[in-house]
């Protein structure tokens, strides 16, 4: 089926973390280190905030206060009333690389999790935890052995399911009231684990890389294939059901707009940081889709 897909940012370096919030989508740019909003059409474009140490997931508090990744220096910060940003929690003694992507939960428990070794410099890959962190700021690993946690997602009824770029899997969990996890399980399996550390080698065994995703009101879930250029919508199990090319390489997506049918889409040449810091070609597009949003982010 044709898609009319529309451009509605460009001339970003490299975008992630995309959220509808307030009327607005919002996402981070890797390498200009800022935050931004937007109308759903991209009209009257704000920069939220500014992340020397490089912004990605973003959530919000119960009393509206932004959360917000800065992943080479592995902190939560939080957006106080008046703009400025402190520190909610610092992840440095926990995270085997980078911090990247996240989900809040109603209760402000936010699920973050990070690169697990040095992806940019060539490190070879190893498996990492998963890191909640909870309204006062306290650190706990309530998972571990994820391999490269990226998007994750929160359901109505309390399932966590989190995308493992390098596992060729989504990978569930229950959400207990005092926000542990449990029950873990397999989702959706696209293919088998890589057999190799070598991360170039990985990626040729990826059958879906799984990384920024969201959550339809039907249970199915919108993930962006980093390796393949495409988004598809998955069900229980793996199975495909849709698929969207944007003609470029799709690194995160988010379902939003006034009714909840128009999808997001963050997409780039590719994912290599010099290229990408170098260059301003990334877009924010947007496609309308048949199901609206459901949960979180």
């Amino acid at each position: 089926m044709a898609r009319d897909i529309q451009t509605v940012v460009s001339g970003m370096h490299f975008l992630e973390g995309p959220r509808w919030h307030a009327g607005r989508i919002w996402f981070s740019d890797f390498y200009s280190h800022q935050v931004y909003s937007a109308r759903e059409d991209g009209g009257d474009l704000r920069v939220e905030a500014r992340v020397a140490q490089q912004p990605s997931g973003m959530g919000w508090l119960p009393d509206g206060r932004l959360l917000i990744v800065s992943m080479r220096d592995r902190k939560l910060l939080r957006r106080e009333a008046d703009g400025s940003l402190v520190t909610h929690a610092d992840l440095s003694r926990h995270a085997g690389g980078h911090v990247n992507d996240m989900v809040v939960d109603a209760q402000g428990r936010a699920f973050v999790g990070d690169f697990g070794f040095d992806l940019m410099g060539g490190a070879p890959f190893q498996p990492t935890g998963l890191w909640r962190v909870d309204p006062d700021g306290t650190v706990h690993k309530v998972a571990d052995d994820l391999w490269f946690p990226n998007g994750a997602v929160i359901t109505d009824k309390g399932e966590l399911r989190v995308c493992e770029t390098f596992a060729n899997r989504v990978t569930a969990f229950d959400i207990g009231a005092d926000g542990s996890l449990s029950h873990r399980r397999t989702w959706a399996k696209f293919g088998e684990p890589p057999t190799s550390t070598d991360v170039g080698q990985a990626v040729g065994q990826a059958v879906v890389a799984g990384d920024g995703c969201c959550l339809d009101a039907e249970g199915a879930m919108w993930i962006a294939d980093a390796v393949h250029g495409r988004v598809v919508r998955v069900r229980e199990g793996g199975q495909i059901v849709d698929e969207i090319q944007p003609g470029n390489g799709a690194f995160a997506c988010m379902l939003g707009g006034a009714d909840g049918h128009t999808l997001f889409i963050c997409a780039a040449p590719d994912f290599h940081e010099h290229a990408r810091a170098a260059a301003t070609e990334a877009r924010l597009l947007a496609v309308r889709v048949d199901v609206p949003r459901a949960g979180r982010p």
